[in-house]
């Protein structure tokens, strides 16, 4: 089965993009550095972006994902021709998503953002967690984070600082237990 990786850059405080959706705080890696951006890349065939995300990284150039197959959520895919490795999906993420992980490949590479991460993280389909954590605060913004229906325990399998203050935290999601969401769900709405 293929898995599903948020792999995505976020503020000290939880900010994955300024106000106006803009990523230009992101700092320059130093030269000769990608912080591991390429070997990861390399282990990837598929993306899965919301729309805005998907509008932001239009505003950065050249498609940067064109050997890659691009799944970009919307409720109105956009008339304007998009590149040829580019599909909109209006259907459910969740059961979507699920399906894709069945199909052979490699890993899906969930890039952003938060309205499409949360529920694919609260119905258990994302199964890696990388996040780079910029030593900035925004004090505002997008937030990474939305909420969850009930908290749920990360295996740490891997953390790495840089020179400039750049941190890697990379952490595997276990399995969730469909019976125990139901059980915990089901206590929630009788209380």
């Amino acid at each position: 089965m293929r898995k599903v990786v948020l792999y995505i850059a976020t503020s000290l405080d939880g900010y994955i993009a300024s106000p106006d959706g803009s990523v230009e705080w992101l700092p320059t890696p130093p030269p000769n550095e990608d912080y591991g951006y390429g070997n990861f890349l390399a282990t990837a065939d598929a993306t899965l972006q919301g729309r805005a995300t998907y509008e932001q990284v239009l505003t950065l150039g050249d498609w940067p994902y064109p050997t890659l197959t691009n799944y970009v959520f919307t409720r109105r895919p956009p008339t304007e021709p998009a590149h040829p490795s580019v599909h909109f999906v209006t259907e459910d993420p969740v059961s979507f998503v699920s399906q894709l992980k069945q199909q052979e490949g490699n890993t899906i590479w969930l890039i952003g953002g938060s309205m499409l991460a949360a529920p694919l993280l609260a119905a258990g389909v994302v199964d890696e967690l990388m996040l780079f954590i910029v030593p900035q605060l925004l004090g505002a913004g997008i937030p990474l984070w939305r909420a969850q229906p009930q908290p749920r325990p990360l295996i740490l399998l891997n953390q790495q600082a840089w020179p400039d203050g750049m941190t890697l935290l990379h952490y595997q999601l276990p399995v969730q237990d469909d019976s125990l969401a139901v059980a915990d769900q089901s206590a929630a709405e009788q209380a």
